[in-house]
């Protein structure tokens, strides 16, 4: 099944991709400082994006943004993750980092919260999973107590992306225990600077991220920064994750595809007993399945789902996206190097060469 693009996002594809080979690609050896883009690479770049056009992509108009949709992003998604120029999470260089819910908070909080992050004015996190409660949000112990005009919150968040450069949370907690994800589950806006939050470790990963582990001990919150009602956390909440998965379903897509124009690239160029691996017939069959694979999870799963997934079922619709890059595109990436890298670990020896 084939999925095609309209016409004005198969441009906006090409723009992309035109700026990834041309202005990333490059640099990518040299553009990070440990977990993160060095500040000059990124005015650099930032200011290059936005001559293309590329500022601000998802934010909808009415906010000074161009209102792209999910299926818009997905594209920029997935050439974008052809490079590790930029770090795998947080901000890219197209524009602030905007969660779909800081556009449903109420005048006063927009005020505060929303348009300085427009601006580039503010960071922000979301802080939602916790040690016990990662996959099942009804298990949060993170407690919203509230005490008169303000909540005050108890807890501990784990693998909280960027929250050390943060100034403020989007932080979910329990309102109501009892009744678990259906109702029980409030979101509010907290300012890091705020007594009582304290960052308490960061863990590397190899996506290179380090993610935080947060204390909330005894934080006062005034009423006024609830977003929306008690009990709309988890649906406030999912109205992110479901694009954040979709996210990393498109990021496993790119980065199959520039491990697929590698091996093809090191097939035409490297000859062994008089050929190119590229015209050995074990090494066609490994780059055909790769991108078979490759072809399939863009046009069925991401890109399907990105078109639908507002109107049937987000949930399921973002799960599967990011299922289907789980379980194939980590294979279909790995495939044409597994037997360099079997080689290299096994003896230390250079028998891939």
């Amino acid at each position: 099944m084939d999925f095609e693009l309209p016409e004005e996002l198969k441009l906006l594809k090409h723009t992309v991709r035109t700026f990834v080979d041309r202005e990333l690609i490059p640099i990518e050896m040299h553009a990070m400082d440990g977990p993160s883009l060095r500040p000059d690479v990124r005015a650099d770049l930032e200011c290059k994006a936005k001559d293309l056009g590329l500022w601000l992509l998802d934010v909808p108009t009415e906010y000074g943004g161009q209102g792209l949709s999910l299926l818009g992003m997905a594209v920029v998604w997935e050439e974008i993750s052809r490079t590790v120029a930029l770090p795998p999470r947080g901000p890219g260089v197209f524009g602030p980092d905007v969660k779909p819910v800081l556009f449903t908070l109420s005048p006063a909080q927009k005020e505060k919260y929303l348009f300085p992050v427009l601006r580039g004015e503010k960071t922000t996190a979301f802080a939602q999973s916790e040690p016990d409660a990662g996959s099942d949000p009804g298990a949060m112990r993170t407690t919203a107590v509230r005490k008169g005009d303000h909540y005050v919150i108890n807890g501990y968040k784990r693998w909280i992306t960027k929250a050390q450069d943060a100034d403020f949370l989007q932080l979910v907690a329990a309102t109501d225990r009892s009744k678990g994800s259906r109702g029980g589950l409030s979101m509010f806006l907290v300012d890091t600077a705020t007594p009582g939050v304290k960052i308490v470790r960061r863990t590397p990963t190899m996506m290179s991220d380090m993610p935080c582990e947060i204390a909330l001990d005894n934080v006062i919150v005034p009423v006024e920064n609830l977003i929306g009602k008690e009990g709309e956390g988890m649906r406030q909440a999912q109205s992110w994750i479901t694009a954040g998965r979709l996210h990393q379903a498109c990021r496993g897509l790119g980065v199959a595809k520039r491990c697929l124009e590698l091996a093809v690239d090191y097939a035409k160029q490297r000859v062994t007993f008089g050929a190119a691996l590229a015209e050995r017939q074990a090494v066609q069959f490994m780059i055909a399945d790769s991108f078979t694979e490759h072809h399939n999870a863009r046009d069925v799963r991401v890109r399907q789902s990105a078109k639908k997934c507002r109107y049937h079922g987000p949930f399921l619709k973002g799960l599967l996206s990011k299922m289907g890059r789980g379980e194939h595109m980590e294979s279909s990436a790995a495939r044409p190097f597994m037997p360099a890298g079997v080689s290299l670990m096994s003896d230390g020896g250079d028998r891939a060469r």
